[in-house]
């Protein structure tokens, strides 16, 4: 990461006010997995499409798509004007959101357990859960909470504890957006929806 991108991180990432009533990160995060449950319960009757619709205003209501396509664009962002961001916003979340429309396509008796809450860099909060299959295998995911306009969202997310995962889509956008822009990178994003709400189109 570098010294540049880390102190782009360090400015955006500033301490902001919270509302004393606006919910607490844990509630953010179980209110999202609740409503995820219950979508994946749903899955086969709603098919991906349906998944898309139910889980676009979760996502809207959870995550703070803005800032995350911002982060993911790195110094790319400064160089689109205001009708090229906005565009790159709705193509990040549309494929976003059918990427978790075609993952979470079944219900089978999962569950997720809260685990804790810990400090996270610069002013963050990291909601650590757990989903539970089953057949008890599990899976880590940690939430990356952030303090924006009074209230928390989700910035990031890290399964098993690996590499967050808007550092991998930043590290793929790089060479996109090094080559054919921001209106490229709307491009492949947008290409890659499409891909995904037709590829289970059945169900």
């Amino acid at each position: 990461m570098t010294t540049r991108f880390c102190a782009f991180l360090f400015l955006i990432l500033a301490w902001t006010p919270v509302r004393a009533d606006a919910p607490s990160p844990k509630t953010v995060v179980e209110t999202f997995q609740a409503s995820l449950i219950g979508v994946m319960k749903d899955a086969k009757s709603l098919g991906v499409k349906g998944r898309f619709a139910q889980l676009a205003p979760i996502i809207d209501a959870t995550f703070h798509v803005p800032l995350m396509t911002q982060i993911a664009a790195a110094s790319h962002w400064g160089k689109a004007d205001a009708d090229q961001r906005q565009t790159l916003i709705k193509a990040f979340k549309r494929m976003s959101v059918s990427t978790l429309a075609t993952l979470f396509d079944g219900y089978d008796g999962e569950r997720f357990d809260i685990k804790g809450e810990t400090p996270g860099p610069q002013g963050t909060l990291l909601v650590k859960t757990l989903l539970v299959k089953k057949d008890r295998s599990t899976h880590d995911i940690a939430y990356v909470a952030k303090r924006i306009r009074e209230r928390w969202y989700i910035i990031d997310v890290i399964v098993d504890e690996g590499i967050s995962e808007l550092t991998v889509r930043r590290s793929e956008y790089r060479r996109i957006l090094d080559g054919k822009g921001v209106p490229g990178l709307i491009d492949v994003l947008n290409a890659k929806a499409d891909e995904l709400l037709a590829q289970k189109s059945a169900k």
